[in-house]
């Protein structure tokens, strides 16, 4: 029993070494020594911009307007507020834009899935653009993702999501999480594709788009992987950048559940991702598989160093209950102080591993449960 706890902790902190460390490190070899380019070029395109929302009064004007401001030619453009019920100015606000080329679509709520789904065959663009509200582009955001469409591998680009600074640790530390989200998509679509789009922005070619299951957690994951299997790459145009609002842990926590939540959910629409028909199979094992599978090796390692010989079942475990408790004290800990640094990154750490755990509802609970409205304050 003692050999078998020494292998399996080794064998175990190797494992997380792996996946937090290492396998984002060989991604970025293998996109320096094998990564494929992208065709580019700026040329005329009918595209459909696509604004799904539900109470958006606070975003929408500013939406809009960074959609004008992009300089994309007005000719080739159309723009669609999909409004999912909204009770609240919403709609009144996109009207306001109709003579500059936006239209309204009012539709019952229903979710967001089934406004793309009621939108899409409104939209007479060669490429849809699907962008979230929150979101402002940044000026020829539209063009540079458009162009990357001369390449016919190309099938979805995603633009470049950039969180603004944030004033908490927890903001910062949720912020610095998402660069490292950032460079492991970024790699994985220069050596082929990413396992699906960034949700606030991306594009698709009109006639890759498919109806997404009304239930779907994950429609930016649902609808580009449709292309995927039918051998598209799925690629992030780093020129084309949106911006968002800072969120503290406990919005991430409640976001990370959906997510992680939606990739046990994908499974069961594209089984073949854990097939040899999945081309990028050892990169989703090592990437989303792994990250499902990442609480319950933290918890087995836990486990497994009860049965370590001494001295180095002390040593295993005080690092592991020094980190658990800087986590639990987070609260307490003034903002600001040096320690909070420590206590703030303990509990973001800690928050998403339990994230990954509570995303597990998905088997217990409609999927609609477990959408919760992300809560930002300009």
């Amino acid at each position: 029993m003692r050999q078998f706890c020494e292998v399996a902790f080794v064998v175990l902190t190797a494992l997380i070494v792996y996946i937090v460390a290492g396998y984002p490190l060989l991604l970025f070899w293998l996109g320096k020594r094998w990564g494929t380019s992208t065709k580019k070029a700026e040329r005329p395109r009918t595209i459909s911009v696509i604004v799904a929302v539900h109470n958006g009064e606070n975003f929408l004007a500013d939406k809009l307007n960074s959609i004008l401001d992009c300089g994309y030619p007005s000719e080739l453009m159309e723009i669609i507020v999909a409004s999912d019920g909204s009770t609240d100015r919403t709609e009144q606000i996109a009207a306001t834009y109709a003579a500059q080329g936006v239209s309204l679509l009012r539709l019952p709520r229903g979710g967001k899935p089934r406004a793309l789904n009621a939108a899409i065959p409104h939209a007479l663009g060669e490429i849809l653009v699907l962008t979230d509200v929150r979101q402002v582009l940044e000026p020829r955001s539209l063009s540079r993702l458009i162009a990357c469409f001369e390449d016919i591998s190309v099938g979805v680009v995603s633009g470049d999501l950039v969180i603004r600074d944030g004033t908490t640790s927890g903001e910062k530390n949720v912020g610095l999480y998402w660069r490292y989200e950032r460079a492991i998509r970024k790699n994985l679509g220069r050596i082929d594709s990413m396992f699906g789009a960034t949700g606030p922005f991306y594009a698709i070619r009109r006639q890759l788009a498919v109806p997404i299951p009304g239930d779907s957690l994950l429609d930016d994951m649902y609808l580009p992987l449709a292309a995927f299997f039918r051998g598209y790459r799925l690629i992030v145009e780093a020129r084309a950048r949106a911006f968002d609002y800072p969120t503290g842990i406990k919005t991430e926590f409640g976001r990370k559940v959906r997510t992680l939540a939606g990739n046990y959910q994908i499974l069961k629409h594209y089984p073949r991702l854990l097939t040899w028909r999945n081309r990028m199979l050892f990169h989703y094992l090592s990437y989303k598989i792994a990250r499902l599978l990442l609480p319950w090796i933290v918890l087995a390692i836990a486990a497994v160093t009860f049965g370590l010989p001494q001295p180095w079942m002390l040593w295993a475990l005080i690092p592991q209950l020094v980190f658990y408790l800087l986590a639990a004290i987070d609260g307490w800990v003034p903002p600001g102080s040096l320690p909070k640094r420590l206590t703030s990154l303990a509990r973001t750490v800690v928050s998403l591993l339990a994230a990954s755990i509570f995303a597990m509802r998905i088997f217990f609970v409609p999927p609609r449960d477990l959408w919760r409205p992300t809560q930002i304050h300009k």
